[in-house]
């Protein structure tokens, strides 16, 4: 019975051991997966928005995430610009308003609207009988006095030869010269005259001033028109212009051949900048800047709505990330990224420089090296030392068919 005893004591502290060193390989083994899975949810939730989110406590597996590839971008160099933005309506360059010259009847109309026309085109006709005559007149004068002035020389030539032999008096020879002089005279009104009825009988024709397009076409054939009465409008449009407000503390940096790229209608152009206004407008603190763009092809109404940036620098080699990767810190608001090294999160703090808006590129200058892969856009909680799965990328381990490798 004592020996029964002794055994009995000694099985009871056998099992008392077990318990406390917690180690028991009977375990199960979906226990156990159940028991990881746990620790590594808990992990992920209780990491916040935190750069440091992913830190585990001791014994706690790191969280993972799953990104897909379009999630992930590579540092990498390449040409940036920096610049500063304009909005505005794009203007044709030339706008004209053709209105008549004389006043009179419309015995033709030859252009419509939409229509291009070239400088010097016939746009429309008056009745020109009376001008026609009138011009005829005035050059009937200016033949007869002309005539006049002819005969008026001859005689003072005569008169002179006879005066200088002593065979008239000078009384004579002083009429010849007045007659010469009044000659003169005469036929210079005459010549007024002509050109006078030339200028009327050229304004029964409306004449294009300059090439461009037909916007509007203000009477119709027949119609009696009085004298400075619009016509048509006329706009070139194969150059259009944009008055943009720059504001004054930015205004230095633009100057007169800066490129700008625009985007209207859904399309890019480039343009330049064409002149500057020399003083700042006192009630918006801002200043003018008149750009130009080339519009040859005719892809651009006047009107349209566009909005640009005029370049003022261009940085070349530059070290560049997508701007929808760079994180601000809620406490001081130190720039930072999220990099990818291996196969866990780490946050990496950078330094800035020139930020391409159009190109949605930013530099940077310090805290990342070429070819580095950083997560770009809002993805979820990220943290430091957490766990991340790219879809469609092997992981170490895995056969290309995503079956794991054997263990050697």
């Amino acid at each position: 019975m004592h020996r029964f005893r002794t055994l009995n004591a000694l099985n009871l502290a056998l099992l008392l051991a077990t318990a406390c060193s917690g180690k028991d390989d009977r375990v199960p083994a979906a226990q156990a997966r159940t028991a990881g899975a746990t620790s590594s949810a808990s992990g992920a939730v209780s990491g916040g928005p935190s750069p440091d989110a992913g830190r585990q406590g001791s014994g706690r597996a790191a969280p993972t995430i799953t990104l897909a590839t379009t999630d992930v971008a590579r540092v990498r160099r390449d040409v940036i610009e920096e610049g500063i933005a304009i909005t505005g309506d794009l203007r044709p360059i030339e706008s004209v308003e053709v209105r008549a010259r004389i006043e009179g009847d419309l015995v033709g109309v030859y252009a419509r609207e939409g229509q291009r026309v070239n400088a010097g085109q016939v746009l429309a006709r008056f009745e020109a009988s009376e001008q026609e005559s009138g011009f005829t007149s005035a050059e009937a004068d200016r033949v007869s006095a002309n005539s006049e002035l002819a005969t008026a020389q001859w005689n003072l030539e005569q008169t002179t030869e006879l005066f200088r032999a002593g065979a008239v008096s000078e009384r004579d020879y002083k009429a010849a010269e007045q007659a010469v002089a009044s000659a003169k005279a005469r036929l210079a009104a005459a010549q007024a005259r002509l050109r006078a009825s030339g200028s009327l009988v050229r304004d029964t024709r409306v004449i294009a001033p300059t090439s461009g397009v037909i916007s509007r076409r203000l009477v119709e054939n027949g119609e009696h028109v009085a004298r400075g009465a619009g016509l048509f409008s006329l706009v070139r449009s194969d150059v259009l212009e944009l008055a943009a407000a720059v504001p004054a503390r930015q205004a230095n940096a633009v100057t007169v051949g800066q490129s700008v790229h625009f985007s209207a209608d859904g399309l890019a152009f480039d343009g330049k900048v064409a002149r500057m206004s020399p003083t700042v407008d006192p009630a918006t603190r801002s200043v003018t800047v008149f750009v130009q763009i080339p519009n040859a092809a005719g892809r651009l109404k006047g009107g349209t709505f566009a909005s640009g940036r005029v370049v003022s620098r261009v940085v070349s080699g530059a070290l560049v990330v997508p701007s929808a990767a760079v994180c601000q810190s809620a406490g001081e608001g130190k720039p930072y990224v999220y990099r990818i090294a291996g196969s866990v999160i780490d946050v990496a703090s950078v330094q800035l420089g020139v930020v391409d808006e159009r190109a949605g590129m930013t530099e940077v200058i310090e805290g990342l090296n070429e070819g580095d892969r950083v997560v770009i856009g809002n993805v979820g909680v990220l943290g430091r030392g957490m766990q991340v799965v790219i879809a469609g990328e092997e992981r170490p381990g895995q056969r290309s068919n995503g079956a794991s490798r054997p263990s050697q």
